[in-house]
């Protein structure tokens, strides 16, 4: 290794007995270097974290902001606490002092180490620095750098007058009124072109293992570039410099994200191959060819009677008793070969074969979904899942083919689901894909509980294929989850399923998705008093017949067409709960038996005070 430094690669004793020994050179107090090297080139390659090693609490500034590391004449600057120079070799790091409310943002940089995490100054205060009187700092930017901030600034702000006063505020914030001027005047003026640096990202994203675009982050921001124009929009970047809302959607999140322990979207992306909607992203154009293709070839309705699955379960168990459940399942996520998923609760990507084996996916076609028992008073959730969603296919609802897997080791039930969202033969060259809300209206995974239902029509209307069906559709979600008291209707939890037929450069269907991922929360642990995941009309709790109405009434839907909606929903809901049975192996006054039992009390009286 050709940089050492006390602390994170070496310890002091080593590092001075190999120095007295003639193998390393201490360049100063910490930081040694193989006697045999290049020791300029070491350290120029090194700089960044030389700096980082020395200044903890530094950032990157002016225009080693920009380059992500030392200017061709071998300086670097930071800012921090106070103003300091520090020459090592052909390098040389200058440092001044911090501004009062400094702005910084963090980036990746990488070099023969790896990659390390540093901060830098956010392109609204580079800018600003640009133009710092009398500042070697601001020396440091040519005026292909400016003009690059400046593009990239309007790009975000969504004009010249809207950057600049974005600018001038952060200015007036650290008193450079001066410098805040200058930049007003030159924003008004002209913008420019961007850069990147070594540990930039160049990620090919396939559809149906058809490269669609690339991805790249430049160690600070995303980028996408499309390569298919040609083909439907799939994937679009609504904020500059963010993962596109589609990709970011398809991101493993609660305990899959535990598991994986990615500390960034970088990271992910980077062990991961294979995602949900058919979508794979690689670093390598020849990975594609050794993935599967999901394509749907034996249905579970074929392995499945009594609602029980009949097939064999060859997924991971509990195992021995030191293992657990979680612990086996997740080894199968080792491998970036594994389909990821999204969503808080543990599920595993399986496929079931001709003979009716239901194994993990990895390296296999990923047709189906394995939802496990929780823990914790959470072992019934599996079977009130399936309760849910076999009175949504009773009130009408298009709903997957589910089935109740019989675990292995004791473990409770565990429920399989059937994919609705890839293609059921090798002829079918259909595109397909699952955009859940939280892409659609490009808000952020961690915040799936913020939007309303009246956002989300709202961006149903000018989507769908037929806009008037599927508003009657998402007021029926609603009733629905409020009638079995399912609070974990969030953004991920609806989508819409986008079909291009073969050939066509425009989605020749966009439509509501079947019902996925209901579930009564109320019957659950601390789940008591669980209310609405979205709100409808400004209320989640206590809705009444006329709170839909008004909902219907803001989004155009008819009166008399949401009273036989909601009229038809509650009476084949009704009837659904009247008929509604436990498959025989689970009326055994088991935790399950007994948490649907608590269901379908708590949905008898909803329907009794709804109608």
């Amino acid at each position: 290794m050709p940089l050492h430094l006390v602390g994170e690669n070496i310890d002091k004793t080593r590092a001075h007995r190999q120095a007295e020994a003639g193998k390393l050179i201490q360049l100063m107090r910490g930081i040694y270097v193989d006697a045999d090297d290049d020791i300029d080139q070491t350290v120029r390659t090194h700089a960044v974290r030389i700096a980082k090693y020395l200044y903890p609490n530094a950032y990157l500034s002016a225009a080693s902001a920009v380059l992500l590391g030392p200017m061709r004449d071998g300086r670097l600057f930071l800012t921090g606490r106070r103003v300091q120079r520090q020459r090592i070799r052909t390098l040389e790091i200058i440092q001044n002092k911090a501004p009062d409310h400094p702005s910084v943002a963090p980036a990746v940089v990488g070099d023969d180490m790896g990659e390390l995490r540093v901060d830098v100054s956010s392109l609204r205060q580079r800018f600003l620095e640009s133009f710092r009187i009398r500042s070697e700092h601001a020396a440091s930017f040519d005026e292909a750098m400016r003009e690059a901030i400046g593009a990239r600034l309007i790009e975000e702000y969504g004009s010249s007058n809207n950057a600049a006063d974005a600018v001038f505020k952060l200015a007036r914030d650290n008193d450079w009124l001066d410098e805040g001027s200058q930049a007003e005047r030159f924003l008004k003026r002209k913008p420019g072109a961007a850069v990147g640096n070594q540990a930039a990202l160049d990620l090919i994203v396939a559809w149906h293992g058809a490269p669609i675009g690339t991805l790249v982050h430049d160690g600070f921001e995303w980028r996408w570039h499309g390569s298919d124009p040609d083909g439907p929009p799939l994937v679009r970047q609504t904020m500059p410099g963010r993962l596109p809302p589609f990709i970011e959607s398809l991101l493993p999140e609660g305990w899959l994200g535990k598991v994986l322990n990615n500390p960034d979207e970088r990271a992910e992306l980077r062990s991961g191959k294979r995602y949900i909607s058919n979508i794979t992203i690689v670093e390598r154009a020849s990975e594609l060819a050794a993935l599967p293709a999901d394509i749907l070839l034996t249905r579970l309705s074929h392995y499945t009677a009594d609602h029980m699955f009949t097939g064999t379960y060859a997924g991971p168990g509990r195992g021995s008793i030191q293992d657990t459940f979680e612990q086996n399942l997740a080894r199968i996520f080792a491998t970036g070969a594994t389909p990821r998923l999204s969503g808080v609760q543990i599920k595993a990507p399986m496929f079931l074969d001709a003979d009716g084996t239901l194994m993990p996916s990895t390296d296999k076609s990923f047709t189906h979904i394995l939802k496990p028992a929780g823990t914790s008073g959470f072992e019934a959730l599996p079977v009130i899942e399936w309760q849910s969603m076999e009175l949504g296919r009773a009130a009408g609802f298009i709903v997957p083919a589910i089935a109740l897997v019989a675990m292995p080791d004791g473990m409770p039930p565990a429920l399989v689901v059937e994919r609705f969202d890839i293609r059921t033969s090798h002829d079918d060259m259909r595109r397909l894909a699952l955009e859940d809300m939280t892409s659609l209206l490009g808000v952020r995974a961690e915040d799936k509980y913020t939007g309303t239902i009246e956002r989300i029509a709202g961006a149903l209307r000018p989507l769908s294929t037929d806009a008037n069906a599927d508003l009657l559709l998402l007021l029926k979600r609603a009733l629905f989850a409020w009638l079995i008291a399912d609070g974990d209707m969030h953004l991920k939890n609806m989508a819409v399923l986008k079909i291009a037929e073969p050939g066509s450069g425009h989605f020749n269907s966009v439509r509501m998705a079947p019902l996925y991922d209901a579930v009564t929360t109320r019957v659950f642990p601390n789940m008591q008093y669980d209310h609405l995941a979205l709100k409808i009309t400004g209320k989640d709790e206590r809705l009444k017949r006329a709170d839909f109405k008004r909902f219907a009434s803001t989004v155009g839907i008819p009166a008399a067409a949401a009273d036989t909606t909601m009229d038809e929903l509650v009476a084949a809901l009704a009837r659904g709960l009247d008929n509604l049975a436990l498959p025989p192996p689970l009326t055994n006054g088991s935790a399950g038996a007994d948490r649907a039992a608590q269901m379908q009390a708590i949905v008898r009286e909803r329907l009794e005070t709804f109608a």
